[in-house]
């Protein structure tokens, strides 16, 4: 996917690190996700696969998008539709991305990886991205540190050591800017 540019911000080194799956068990799912059209197509014609990943309450897959539809500029396709959220009073905030299994992992992400695929291969561009986003110039960056470590539900977590932004978003950004990119902008850092 290289062909993205990094915010200078993402040089820059802060105290914090990622949350570990077992300790915020998938929090960033509370809301779902907004999915491109071209990435859901992907996803429904590979729904003989995905179902054997998800509850079984939960497998039709003319139930896994809900009527949300909006225009992306950042998207491929210009479209996205947005995945359908659940109630699940288990779940951190009481709902959850209809492809969130039980054991916290995506169904997108399980399935493309039982199939031999790169596990992020089925999984929506936005899911990959989060916490990070795209600026007003579709450059892929950070919120600000404090709103990101007050959120309880944050996929980050303070640090007592300032770590480089690039190493510690290291496997997403390399798999959108691609390995040489990434090394280049790693030799950037101050």
């Amino acid at each position: 996917m290289p062909g993205y540019e990094i915010h200078p911000r993402l040089l820059l080194s802060e105290p914090m690190q990622r949350c570990k799956l077992h300790s915020c068990r998938a929090a960033c799912c509370l809301y779902g996700v907004w999915i491109d059209k071209f990435e859901a197509d992907v996803i429904l014609q590979n729904a003989d696969t995905i179902q054997g990943e998800m509850r079984e309450a939960w497998r039709d897959p003319t139930g896994w998008f809900d009527d949300r539809k909006e225009e992306d500029e950042h998207s491929r396709s210009g479209i996205v539709f947005h995945s359908r959220v659940i109630d699940l009073s288990s779940h951190y905030g009481g709902s959850a991305c209809i492809f969130l299994r039980q054991d916290h992992k995506c169904a997108l992400q399980t399935a493309a990886h039982k199939k031999g695929l790169h596990p992020w291969k089925w999984k929506p561009f936005y899911c990959v991205l989060h916490p990070l986003f795209l600026d007003e110039k579709g450059r892929i960056t950070l919120d600000d540190t404090d709103l990101l470590l007050d959120e309880a539900g944050s996929c980050l977590r303070p640090s007592k050591i300032k770590i480089p932004l690039l190493t510690t978003f290291e496997e997403e950004l390399r798999y959108f800017l691609g390995d040489e990119e990434f090394e280049r902008q790693r030799s950037l850092i101050p």
